[in-house]
């Protein structure tokens, strides 16, 4: 059986991120891969910590889900924000035609409820920063 899974995308610089959400199989906590590699084996821990963020604030719903990042392009930190911002917008359930996605985790009342915590912490994780690459001289 092929479980459907939502995807999400966000951009920082020239960091492209796109991520996979679905819920987590029953008796098991939700997991978190970043290009296939487990959250815990990332470095540096600055750019992890950047990661987990948005599922930091989502509290004990981070356990109901797994998380699939595929990043490319850009540094290492210009990465670990795309893949925040697009973690933030698989959580709330962020599209760009502002349709309500279909087979989503969590309930629309999770989904707002997350939306305010994380828009209070800060609103860029789910907007994304409008800074750009500098242009080449």
């Amino acid at each position: 059986m092929v479980v459907k899974t939502e995807i999400y995308f966000a951009t920082r610089k020239t960091a492209n991120a796109h991520v996979y959400i679905k819920k987590a199989e029953k008796g098991r906590e939700g997991s978190v891969r970043v290009n296939n590699v487990p959250i815990d084996m990332i470095e540096p821990l600055v750019a992890r910590e950047v990661i987990l963020t948005p599922l930091e604030i989502s509290g004990e719903l981070r356990n109901k889900i797994d998380v699939s990042v595929r990043v490319s392009g850009g540094g290492f930190m210009g990465q670990s924000y795309a893949a925040a911002t697009a973690i933030t917008r698989a959580l709330i359930g962020w599209t760009k035609n502002k349709r309500d996605p279909k087979d989503h985790p969590f309930t629309k009342s999770q989904r707002s409820d997350i939306r305010k915590k994380i828009d209070e912490f800060d609103k860029y994780l789910i907007s994304g920063d409008a800074r750009r690459k500098e242009p080449k001289k």
